[in-house]
């Protein structure tokens, strides 16, 4: 039997994620993606959007279980996959890999999550102690204008011949 050759898609998750386990323990996670194509006019030569594609996409296992974690209605998102089956005007997919577009949004992983300082509220300075307003303008590091002025070669040697990485 021949396979159906993978392709890529993208499009947005319409609806909530449909999750269930079978007997046997395998997880299977279900949603509909809509992809709206599109198409340049060449007569008022603008583009515009094209018919929306639905797709039905059902993923199996870990990556069952990590789409009914992150994805949620109107989440854009790219899809590789192969076609099983075309049923009334929908594409079903069986999905081999799936990710959240970063066009609109910013997806951090377990590795890239900030620290829970970065979420720590900013006090401000006491008020005699307020920089001026053209200091605060001013954000560079101390070092900058040493380097600058001495033609970029202390920023890449460093204050006693360090690098600028090791500082």
């Amino acid at each position: 039997m021949a396979v159906a050759p993978a392709l890529p898609v993208s499009g947005t998750v319409t609806g909530a994620v449909e999750c269930r386990i079978t007997e046997t323990g395998t997880v299977i996670a279900r949603f509909r993606l809509t992809a709206r194509p599109r198409e340049w006019n060449p007569r008022s030569r603008t583009w515009h959007d094209g018919t929306p594609v639905i797709y039905i996409c059902t993923v199996w296992r870990d990556l069952a279980r990590n789409a009914a974690e992150s994805l949620t209605d109107g989440v854009a998102v790219l899809v590789h996959g192969r076609i099983t089956e075309v049923r009334d005007n929908t594409l079903w997919l069986s999905v081999d890999d799936l990710g959240i577009s970063l066009r609109q949004r910013i997806a951090y992983t377990e590795a890239s999550l900030p620290s829970p300082a970065a979420a720590a509220p900013i006090s401000a300075p006491p008020a005699a102690a307020a920089p001026s307003p053209a200091a605060s303008r001013d954000s560079r590091p101390p070092w900058w204008a040493a380097a600058r002025t001495q033609g970029w070669t202390a920023a890449i040697t460093g204050p006693a011949g360090t690098s600028a990485e090791a500082r």
